[in-house]
C-alpha cells in the first residue's frame, strides 16, 4: 500500500512540476496591442514623409 501511495505522490509531483502555466492575453489586450502598433507605424510613416519633404526643400 505504501508503494502505491508513494508512486501516486511522485507522479502527482512530477505532473505539477512539468505542467507550465502560460499567460494568455484577452481579446481586449490583443486589440490594444494592435492599435498601439498601428499608431506607431503611422508615426514612423509621418516622420519619413517629413524627412523626405525636408530633403526636397533643402535640395531646392
Amino acid at each position: 500500500m505504501k508503494k502505491i501511495a508513494y508512486t501516486f505522490i511522485l507522479l502527482a509531483s512530477m505532473a505539477l512540476t512539468f505542467t507550465g502555466c502560460r499567460e494568455t492575453k484577452s481579446n481586449s489586450e490583443k486589440i490594444e496591442d494592435s492599435i498601439e502598433e498601428v499608431g506607431d507605424d503611422i508615426e514612423e510613416g509621418a516622420e519619413e514623409v517629413k524627412d523626405e519633404i525636408d530633403d526636397a526643400v533643402d535640395d531646392n
